[in-house]
């Protein structure tokens, strides 16, 4: 049994680490480096889950009704106040935890259902939760040991995890298993499958008929679409509005992406979505144009864009983003006088971007900053005075200044960071 100084300090301990974003980046983080299936699922992917185990698996451990706690309808809250969905797996740690509690499980079994359907192998899954449990652990036994917390507390609290962890990952796996049967029932992992071996693997392995079972042509010509949305419902609500005839459409590294005949509406329906566009091309073509896909899609992300765009309107942006070493040197070659924790140095360089992205105009400058134009005239004289050379070359109309142009443009993007 829990010696009693101990057990309200480490309750305290669970709480704070499941209202801490900073813990679930280190538990996301661990996950990718064991992973790499895992890792080439957005972050934002993985986050989505390991906040919802995070809070799940802290509060197995933690007496419903103690401050902040998870109070009813939070997504976090145990099944004691619903049904039970599993096993009777819980610590036997006295007054400041629930000897009888049981842990919700529906997370860990969603996390295998959608990772199944995004095409992430069971084994690399695996790799990933435990890789995240074991970071998880190693920040609670480091806080609680900096809480006073004593070590035989911690000790019995760490072999109760081991119970919860093995009950944990069963649900990890039977949810996965659940969904494979559920794919296998139908024709759309078949198709999956195959979208996957066009986009990852050669296409000229592909037969007609396996083609003709799709709708597809090996002559044909088709569209490469790659979006943002990684929650398979989300991803079947905006799949049926992308997907054209014919098309084919799926998860492919965690992503929904297709190939498809007609060039989906400018209208994405999914306010919130990023889906980029590529031109069309026959199917032994369409591999390379799902990476320049992929990497746009980077790019637009980085931007904070929505919506449907060209692949070639972000030609520029991506080709810049695949030499990050240049770009850092460029922008410490050109702004390393400029302090980034300096608000106005920071406001110069985003005028000076501002007035690059609005075609070198004063007027479109200040309508776009909300700001008078000789106050865009300031701060450029203000920012040649701190970075100590000129931005005239921008200005003339040569070959030279239209590099000049790129060079700031480039180094004034990397030095704000992401937009």
């Amino acid at each position: 049994m829990v010696a009693e100084p101990g057990r309200s300090a480490l309750a305290a301990v669970f709480r704070a680490m499941a209202g801490d974003p900073a813990v679930v980046d280190e538990v996301v983080a661990a996950a990718r480096a064991e992973s790499a299936e895992v890792a080439r699922l957005p972050p934002a992917e993985n986050r989505r889950h390991v906040e919802v185990m995070l809070a799940a698996g802290l509060a197995a451990f933690v007496r419903p009704g103690q401050p902040g706690d998870p109070q009813p309808g939070d997504p976090q809250r145990g099944p004691e106040h619903g049904p039970e969905r599993g096993p009777r797996v819980g610590p036997q740690l006295g007054p400041d935890f629930e000897p009888d509690f049981v842990p919700d499980f529906e997370a860990a079994a969603l996390l295998g259902a959608d990772r199944a359907a995004q095409g992430v192998p069971i084994t690399a899954l695996l790799r990933g939760v435990q890789a995240g449990r074991n970071r998880a652990v190693q920040i609670a036994m480091e806080r609680a040991r900096a809480a006073g917390v004593p070590p035989e507390v911690m000790l019995e609290v760490l072999l109760e995890s081991d119970r919860y962890t093995g009950a944990l990952e069963i649900h990890v796996i039977t949810g996965y298993h659940d969904a494979e049967l559920e794919l296998a029932r139908t024709a759309r992992d078949t198709r999956t499958q195959l979208l996957r071996r066009l986009l990852l693997g050669d296409a000229g392995t592909l037969t007609a008929d396996e083609l003709a079972e799709t709708g597809l042509q090996a002559h044909g010509q088709y569209h490469c679409v790659v979006s943002d949305v990684t929650d398979p419902l989300r991803a079947r609500a905006l799949e049926r509005q992308l997907a054209t005839n014919p098309g084919l459409f799926g998860l492919v590294d965690g992503k929904l992406t297709g190939i498809a005949g007609r060039l989906p509406t400018s209208a994405v329906p999914d306010a919130q979505a990023l889906v980029v566009v590529a031109p069309q091309a026959p199917l032994d073509r369409i591999r390379p144009l799902y990476a320049l896909c992929l990497n746009a899609l980077g790019s637009a992300e980085e931007l904070g864009l929505s919506g449907l765009h060209h692949v070639t309107d972000l030609a520029g942006q991506s080709a810049l983003s695949t030499q990050p070493a240049m770009a850092d040197l460029l922008s410490r070659t050109l702004l390393g006088a400029l302090d980034p924790a300096d608000s106005f140095h920071r406001q110069l360089a985003a005028t000076v971007l501002a007035y690059l992205d609005h075609g070198q105009r004063f007027d479109r400058t200040a309508t776009a900053l909300h700001v008078h134009p000789n106050t865009i005239r300031y701060r450029l004289t203000r920012f040649e005075e701190a970075v100590g050379m000129s931005l005239q070359a921008v200005t003339v109309e040569s070959r030279a200044a239209v590099m000049d142009t790129l060079h700031w443009w480039w180094a004034l993007r990397t030095w704000l960071g992401p937009h």
